[in-house]
């Protein structure tokens, strides 16, 4: 198996406003170490209109594109609009998708930014524009490279766009561990929920997350995993709820890989959210989702 991590360096090109939350300057960071450490890099691929609107309503695509979103769009996003924004968008997306096709071809494929699952049919919330993970799971299996694709997403915060998107889908499944009284306040459906109390930590989460994935695969029968790990679920940070340690999100990277593994499925993974003052300590959260893809795909 041959392992590849996607990136561009206009993840950490975009301006914005001062005492901003959102850590841009972890993915410059993420990539200075893997590359220190040797992991596989290449360039992400813009993703095109053709894509994006095969998800996304054609006017908010057209408007977010050519800088026409009203000042409450832009308000929801969260991010100023700027031609870097869109730039950076593209890439983020097509990240995703070009991690997503190395993984049906050779196991797994990974980025460093990506799981933007607040962005809805013709809106954007929390920091995410376009859907990256229904955009590459719509492209995968319009091309024909697989016909179910489970969403694991173990961000802390449910990917309400995500489960918008696919409500109804036989073909793209959402199953979603979230905090419970956590961002957004309204959590569409998903096909899977597992709402989560306050304070949950490592030994419970673990166990639900196990419980979760094995229902999972007894209600359907997905050819391609992707996986948004962000790491707001640990005990510090500044926007998540639940109280894993260290240890508990690598275990946790660990039983989603060894489950795509056990089942013989190919996997693509990013990184998701984190949010910290402090960001450097983010690094390290998020290197676990690397090394255990290293460990395991080489």
């Amino acid at each position: 198996m041959s392992l590849r991590i996607f990136y561009h360096p206009h993840y950490s090109a975009l301006v914005l406003p001062e005492r901003h939350r959102f850590p841009l300057a972890k993915y410059q960071a993420l990539h200075r170490q893997l590359s220190t450490e040797g992991y596989p890099l290449l360039e992400a691929p813009a993703a095109s209109r053709e894509q994006i609107v095969r998800v996304h309503e054609a006017g908010f695509v057209d408007a977010a594109l050519g800088g026409q979103l009203d000042e409450g769009a832009i308000r929801r996003l969260g991010f100023p609009w700027s031609p870097m924004l869109i730039e950076r968008t593209l890439r983020s997306v097509g990240a995703t998708l070009a991690a997503s096709r190395h993984a049906l071809t050779h196991g797994c494929g990974l980025q460093i930014s990506g799981g933007y699952h607040h962005a809805h049919r013709d809106f954007g919330s929390g920091f995410c524009l376009f859907n990256d993970l229904v955009i590459a799971a719509r492209a995968c299996l319009d091309e024909g490279r697989c016909e179910q694709v489970l969403i694991v997403d173990l961000d802390v915060h449910q990917g309400d766009g995500s489960a918008a998107l696919c409500a109804g889908s036989r073909d793209i499944i959402t199953l979603s561990l979230h905090g419970e009284h956590n961002f957004p306040r309204h959590k569409p459906a998903s096909h899977l929920d597992f709402p989560l109390p306050t304070g949950m930590e490592d030994d419970a989460y673990l166990t639900t997350l196990e419980q979760a994935l094995s229902l999972a695969f007894r209600f359907y029968q997905p050819d391609l995993i992707l996986y948004q790990a962000g790491v707001d679920v640990h005990r510090d940070d500044e926007l998540g709820y639940l109280a894993l340690s260290d240890q508990g999100v690598r275990q946790r990277d660990a039983m989603v890989f060894d489950c795509a593994r056990h089942h013989g499925l190919p996997i693509a993974a990013v990184p998701g959210g984190g949010y910290r003052r402090d960001w450097q300590h983010l690094i390290p959260l998020h290197m676990s989702l690397f090394e255990e893809a290293r460990r395991r795909y080489g």
